[in-house]
């Protein structure tokens, strides 16, 4: 049993290295294949909700301690988030003209809380995991009240706005799972333990069937203005890892924690953009498309970007070695 359980944390491992790969793959035969993938449309709420109790499972008690010993990043990261991508969405909606739906989407996933890939990509960029895990918690536990507060007063140019509707529905499929995780590896955390290595992959296979069903449902769609959404959303995460990295460093943040920032404001949790689109904005069926774009975009950028920091650590320690 136990070797079972440590072939499948491997799998896991890789499949959270590579999501980027597997969702481009996934993304391709769902557009060939849309029938086999369009039903999970019904279940985006679900699924999301599913990665986010998994998220909640790999949350000890010691990560608050970590939130609450290091408030000066945390807090650095947390106003990056919540300024830095939705002020961006907002200039690139407005310069671009991009049609009420498209720009309905991008709105979204800018006023989203940041991504748990982004804390497998902290990890393979060398940066510092626990801030990156800090800020994530921090982002997704004030995404209730935050998350619809921007959308409302950013996108309201564009369309009408419930922003009660969109508070339970963050509730609901956000921070509903996750503090039920958080309570159960409260309650049960030795058991949670031995499968921790393979919780990672409940979130890869919840965010894979996400994406996989909006891009077979917007198959059409994506061919007519899937280049234009491509190029909104690379705009916007590269801006994002940029402005944060920069603003970090004006900060005097070290490296790592610069590193964790950077990644932490450029990858958004699109999932939850593309189920609030969906559960708020029936009348917009277009807006769910840039979160699906961009869940595959961040995972490609952010692996680049990952190799590129952990490089120049490299280069960094190596200088230190030879100076000193």
């Amino acid at each position: 049993m136990e070797n079972r359980m440590k072939k499948v944390g491997k799998v896991s491992s890789f499949l959270t290295k590579y999501i980027g790969v597997i969702i481009i793959c996934f993304s391709v035969i769902a557009f060939f294949w849309r029938d086999g993938f369009a039903w999970t449309t019904s279940y985006t709420s679900v699924f999301l909700g599913v990665a986010m109790f998994g998220m909640g499972l790999t949350i000890k008690m010691d990560d608050f301690k970590r939130v609450f010993s290091r408030p000066k990043e945390i807090l650095i990261g947390f106003v990056a988030q919540y300024t830095i991508m939705p002020v961006i969405a907002w200039i690139l909606c407005q310069l671009m003209q991009l049609p009420t739906d498209l720009a309905l989407g991008v709105i979204l996933v800018g006023c989203c809380p940041g991504g748990t890939a982004s804390n497998v990509i902290t990890y393979i960029a060398g940066g510092d995991v626990a801030l990156s895990v800090g800020m994530t918690i921090t982002s997704t536990l004030a995404a209730p009240i935050v998350t619809p507060l921007l959308v409302y007063v950013l996108a309201g140019t564009w369309v009408e706005v419930s922003f009660w509707a969109m508070v339970i529905s963050v509730v609901k499929v956000v921070l509903v799972p996750v503090l039920l995780g958080i309570l159960i590896n409260w309650v049960w955390g030795k058991q949670i333990q031995k499968i921790s290595e393979i919780l990672p992959l409940i979130s890869v296979v919840s965010i894979v069937m996400i994406i996989s069903g909006i891009v077979a449902v917007n198959a059409e769609k994506i061919l007519s203005c899937g280049l234009l959404v491509l190029g909104v959303v690379m705009l916007h995460n590269l801006c994002g890892m940029g402005i944060g990295l920069g603003a970090a460093k004006i900060l005097h943040i070290e490296y790592d924690k610069a590193t964790a920032i950077a990644i932490e404001v450029g990858m958004q949790n699109s999932g939850l953009a593309i189920s609030l689109a969906t559960a708020n904005f029936v009348a917009n069926p277009l807006a769910t498309l840039p979160g699906a774009i961009f869940s595959v975009w961040h995972n490609i950028s952010g692996s680049l970007f990952a190799g590129i920091r952990r490089s120049g650590e490299q280069t960094k320690e190596a200088y230190q070695e030879v100076t000193e």
